[in-house]
């Protein structure tokens, strides 16, 4: 039917108020139809970018578990490493903004990479719309049990004293395993042969094995290596003692209050994500680390349950991008 062609002059007027209040009904039924669809309507996919088994990755699956729980919808855990977060962070700010597709990343991804990768594919700041930072993981100083440094004190003396003797292991150049020893180093006024590893794993390995006399690793990786007498603890590079190391002090209560660093886990989103969805995941997010069980679940990884939201996440990147910046430009660090 033609309504435009019909007209008071060709139709009786009770059947012209008729059609009328028809089409009006019929409009402001289906309106809401087109406009509005319940989200999430289908899966969402969490994509990590680093490989199985590590403790991010670990701490995504956490997440999406309870996700998929909060939201009624499965959540699908997509590895995509390589290039130092990069591919993974990549596919991401590429996706569709419609919240189906997501990243859960560390600060490697928005403000390690950024700091020393002039020409990345992605914008840590234009590219994401953060939504949550679900928890924060301290990294400590390990030492092999064989080396004669027990404490700060030792360590800084020893390692001012006699710096050619001493080298120390990171999991990766330009991680944040290396910039917090740059952090620790500048503190103590020494400079140490850095040693990079492809992974915590090898790293590890080879600080147990004696090869390398200390490393920077999170707590999370150090946790199972400690408990079994592998290695020593030194100090957690972070303003709080770590809850499942209450016995290990911190730098700053070593004499160091400058020494105040850890990685975070943050979910994004591809820039753009419609508000009510955001805030929607927010909310799931607040609601997830608010239960004891996640919180369990959360420190269980060497992680300390830290919600922040979506504005403090976004302020999180643009506080410590600088920072990482200028520690780069101190220390030369460069990438892979």
């Amino acid at each position: 039917m033609n309504i435009a062609k019909l007209s008071a002059s060709t139709l009786p007027r009770r059947h012209w108020v008729a059609l009328a209040c028809s089409v009006a009904a019929l409009t402001v039924w289906s309106a809401p139809a087109f406009a509005q669809t319940t989200y999430p309507s289908k899966p969402i996919t969490i994509v990590v970018p680093f490989p199985p088994g590590g403790s991010a990755d670990t701490i995504s699956r956490l997440v999406g578990q309870r996700l998929s729980d909060q939201m009624g919808q499965p959540v699908v855990i997509d590895n995509r490493p390589g290039a130092g977060t990069v591919v993974g962070a990549t596919y991401v700010a590429r996706a569709p903004a419609d919240g189906y597709t997501l990243l859960i990343s560390s600060g490697s991804t928005f403000t390690a990479n950024p700091a020393i990768r002039p020409k990345l594919a992605y914008d840590a700041v234009k590219s994401f719309d953060p939504i949550a930072i679900v928890g924060r993981i301290p990294l400590i100083v390990l030492a092999n049990t064989s080396v004669p440094v027990n404490n700060v004190k030792e360590f800084a003396t020893a390692i001012k004293a006699t710096p050619d003797k001493f080298s120390y292991a990171s999991f990766g150049s330009g991680t944040t395993s290396h910039f917090t020893a740059e952090i620790v180093l500048q503190a103590v006024g020494a400079k140490l042969l850095h040693i990079p590893y492809r992974g915590s794993a090898p790293a590890m390995s080879d600080l147990i094995g004696g090869r390398v006399p200390f490393s920077v690793d999170t707590v999370t990786a150090a946790l199972p290596q400690l408990k079994a007498g592998k290695v020593k603890a030194i100090a957690v590079t972070t303003s709080q003692r770590s809850s499942q190391l209450p016995n290990v002090p911190t730098f700053a209560e070593s004499g160091y209050p400058e020494v105040n660093a850890d990685t975070w886990i943050m979910l994004v989103a591809p820039k753009g994500i419609p508000a009510p969805v955001r805030s929607q995941l927010e909310k799931a997010m607040a609601d997830i680390v608010a239960t004891p069980n996640m919180q369990k679940a959360l420190r269980e990884q060497g992680a300390e349950p830290a919600f922040s939201g979506a504005q403090a996440s976004v302020e999180q990147i643009e506080k410590e991008l600088p920072l990482m910046r200028a520690i780069a430009v101190r220390a030369n660090i460069q990438p892979d």
